[in-house]
């Protein structure tokens, strides 16, 4: 069976969001993305006290200077459309106020006929924290623990009672519900994330960095659900960041998804390999514009599908 395949919706600066959006969801729909996605940036320091991804010296990238909220990008996406799940990759929990998150959640899912995929992660950013967060940075485990403990409460049957350290619901109805109970996908890369994900979790939302690096990371994960006594199966969904170029990339250090299409179609297949169930292919920050993205994006999934991914 053919590898599921998303498209990450235009966030980024060089876009007309109220235009674009809408646009590129119904195009990416109509040429067979079975999935839309958005990702999380709350603010672009100048200067940042800490570098990209947390790694000391790696400058952040003038692409996530003014980053478009994700919730409100999907509801764009979602009145635009009618098939393609909605997807988040990720929202940074300890940012969110976790009832309000979940209640959120709640009404897209309900709106859009069952369609969200609510992507997690605990973020990375002092700066973003110091902003928006809820609590301490040290704590964006435990915010993200309470996070997943209220959206079950929340999208479960009512009377919704809840006792954690942020949310306090006595007893009392909660609606809209989901339209179906909505999968909960984390993006997990210490032990202590990985214990997180295979006991509380739907599934999984690697990066891709390189198929055997992906293949390994998978084998591992599965290895540990299996010790930990887990029988339900792990949902997957790949993130990779494409940095599409209209000439194949000929340098001997290119990365995975650098390139032409020929070349991201070629590590889509490489990664489809590894047997996870979906691929989300975000281009947006390598184009010009929505019509680009929508081309290129087209153009890929024409050839990836003829190539059998």
């Amino acid at each position: 069976m053919a590898t599921r395949l998303g498209l990450g919706l235009p966030q980024m600066k060089q876009y007309d969001l109220g235009r674009d959006v809408p646009d590129v969801a119904r195009a990416a729909e109509r040429t067979g993305y079975e999935s839309l996605w958005v990702f999380e940036r709350a603010l672009f320091p100048d200067p940042a006290t800490q570098g990209l991804y947390g790694i000391e010296g790696l400058p952040w990238p003038e692409s996530y200077r003014g980053v478009a909220e994700p919730l409100v990008t999907l509801t764009l996406a979602a009145a635009a459309t009618e098939r393609a799940r909605l997807g988040s990759s990720v929202l940074i929990a300890p940012l969110h106020v976790p009832f309000q998150l979940a209640k959120t959640l709640a009404t897209l899912d309900a709106v859009s006929g069952g369609r969200v995929v609510a992507g997690l992660g605990t973020g990375w950013s002092f700066d973003e924290f110091a902003a928006a967060s809820v609590r301490p940075f040290e704590e964006r485990g435990q915010v993200l623990d309470e996070v997943i403990e209220v959206c079950r409460a929340v999208w479960g049957p009512d009377p919704v009672v809840y006792d954690g350290r942020l949310t306090k619901i006595a007893s009392a109805a909660v609606g809209p519900k989901p339209a179906r109970p909505i999968p909960i996908l984390l993006a997990a890369s210490t032990p202590k994330a990985r214990r997180r994900l295979v006991d509380k979790a739907d599934g999984w939302l690697p990066v891709g960095l390189g198929a055997e690096q992906l293949a390994a990371q998978w084998r591992e994960l599965q290895d540990f659900a299996a010790e930990r006594g887990r029988t339900e199966p792990l949902q997957t969904v790949l993130r990779t960041n494409a940095q599409y170029s209209p000439k194949a990339y000929d340098g001997a250090d290119r990365r995975p998804f650098q390139g032409d299409v020929t070349q991201i179609v070629e590590d889509l297949a490489a990664h489809a390999e590894v047997g996870l169930d979906e691929i989300l292919l975000d281009l947006q920050s390598s184009v010009r514009d929505a019509e680009e993205l929508k081309d290129v994006a087209a153009e890929v999934y024409t050839a990836a599908r003829a190539a059998g991914v």
